[in-house]
């Protein structure tokens, strides 16, 4: 007698693969925030994003801010520039960098200072094909103002909206 126990089974564990896979159409990886000190009241997000199939960062969240925006930093003449943008494109399958002087996230209203070693709470928003939005979850560290401002820091620490 055939028993078709087992191969219901593998059916069930393929199709819970290919659904995990369907969920992680995008990732970040290396989520970091610069340390702020007492009375900083703004800080930035860096990460690599990528995204399997494109779309678009277009929002973000964190119970740590009052406010998370996607800005960009870009030279005007002989000033650097820093503004607020709607969203940011993820090209499928390419790596997007959120980097100290370029696209990163912007965390203002912060609620505490954020220690060097701790964890925070990010929430990102990415809309996708057909109108469709994902939330990524993310756990970034919060890193030492010394260490990102070595890295090619540009001092979020003075913004002020």
């Amino acid at each position: 007698m055939f028993s078709t126990l087992p191969f219901a089974r593998a059916l069930i564990a393929t199709t819970l693969l290919l659904a995990g896979a369907a969920q992680a159409q995008v990732t970040v990886t290396d989520a970091w925030i610069r340390g702020t000190v007492a009375q900083q009241t703004a800080t930035g997000l860096f990460a690599q994003i990528t995204s399997a199939k494109g779309g678009r960062l277009v929002a973000g969240s964190s119970p740590a801010a009052g406010i998370v925006e996607i800005h960009e930093m870009k030279m005007e003449g002989s000033t650097m520039r820093m503004r607020a943008i709607p969203g940011l494109e993820l090209p499928a399958g390419q790596a997007v960098a959120l980097k100290p002087g370029g696209h990163h996230l912007m965390l203002m209203d912060l609620k505490r200072p954020l220690k060097t070693g701790e964890t925070v709470p990010v929430s990102l928003v990415i809309e996708t094909g057909g109108g469709q939005r994902e939330t990524v979850q993310v756990q970034a560290v919060v890193r030492s103002m010394q260490g990102g401002a070595a890295a090619g820091g540009h001092g979020h620490h003075g913004h002020k909206h």
